[in-house]
C-alpha cells in the first residue's frame, strides 16, 4: 500500500499522526505491507528567515489568547504522550520557514530505503522536542549527519536551488487536489484521512483499504 503523508515539520498535529500512523502500520503488520512517502507542505510559506514569535503568530493568524495557547499546548502534549512523542513547548519560542527542510526531505526520498523516514522523524524530533531551529543550515546539516545521510552533499543542497522547483511542483500539486490542512494521509493515491487521528482510526482504514483493493 503506497501512503504519501503529507505535512510541515512545524505541525504539531502532522507529528502526532505520524506517530500514531506508525502504530497502526506496526499493527496490521505484514499482511499490509506498506510504502511510506512524505509530501511538502508549509503552513506559513511566506514566513521571513527571521521566523516569528509562536505567541504573537497564534493570535494573529488564528486569533488566539494567551490561555488558549496555553491549552492546546497542553492538549497537544498529552496527545503526543499517548502516542510516544515528546513535546517540550517550553523550548519552543519562534515558528520558523521550513521550505530547506523540505528540500532536504525530497533529496532523501531518493536516497531509497527508510532514509526520508529517518529524516523526518528527527527533523520532527530537533524542533518539537530538543527546540532546535530547523530554518538553521547548522541545525538542518546536524540532523542529516545524525540519520547517516551525507552531509556534504545536503551542504550543497542549502548553498544552491537543488530540489527547489521539484518542492514546488509537490505542493503545487496537492493544493490543487484541495490540500488545505496537514496532515493529510492519502492512501494508494484515492482515500484521504485528514489530521492527527488515533492509532485506531488509521488501523482501521489501513485493514479496509487493503482487503478493499487486495
Amino acid at each position: 500500500m503506497k501512503i504519501d503523508f503529507v505535512s510541515d515539520i512545524v505541525c504539531p498535529w502532522c507529528a502526532i499522526g505520524l506517530s500514531a500512523l506508525e502504530q497502526a502500520i506496526e499493527r496490521v503488520g505484514p499482511s499490509v505491507p506498506v510504502s511510506l512517502h512524505f509530501q511538502p507542505f508549509e503552513l506559513n510559506p511566506d514566513m521571513p528567515p527571521e521566523g516569528q514569535d509562536i505567541g504573537e503568530h497564534l493570535a494573529q493568524k488564528y486569533g488566539l489568547t494567551p490561555e488558549q495557547v496555553a491549552a492546546n499546548r497542553e492538549l497537544i502534549r498529552q496527545r503526543g504522550e499517548g502516542v510516544g512523542f515528546t513535546f517540550r513547548m517550553a523550548q519552543r519560542s519562534r515558528i520558523v520557514n521550513t521550505f530547506n527542510a523540505h528540500r532536504l526531505l525530497y533529496w532523501a526520498g531518493e536516497r531509497g530505503g527508510d532514509a526520508q523516514h529517518r529524516l523526518k522523524k528527527a527533523l520532527l524530533g530537533a524542533y518539537f522536542t530538543e527546540g532546535q531551529d530547523p530554518s538553521d543550515a547548522a541545525v538542518l546539516l546536524q540532523v542529516v549527519a545524525a540519520v547517516g545521510l551525507d552531509e556534504g552533499r545536503a551542504r550543497q543542497i542549502l548553498d544552491g536551488d537543488d530540489y527547489t522547483e521539484a518542492v514546488r511542483e509537490r505542493q503545487r500539486f496537492y493544493a490543487q487536489h484541495g490540500i488545505r490542512a496537514v496532515p493529510s494521509v492519502i492512501l494508494n493515491d484515492r482515500h484521504l484521512i485528514q489530521g492527527g487521528q488515533p492509532v485506531e482510526v488509521f488501523e482501521q482504514a489501513l485493514r479496509q483499504v487493503a482487503a478493499a483493493e487486495g
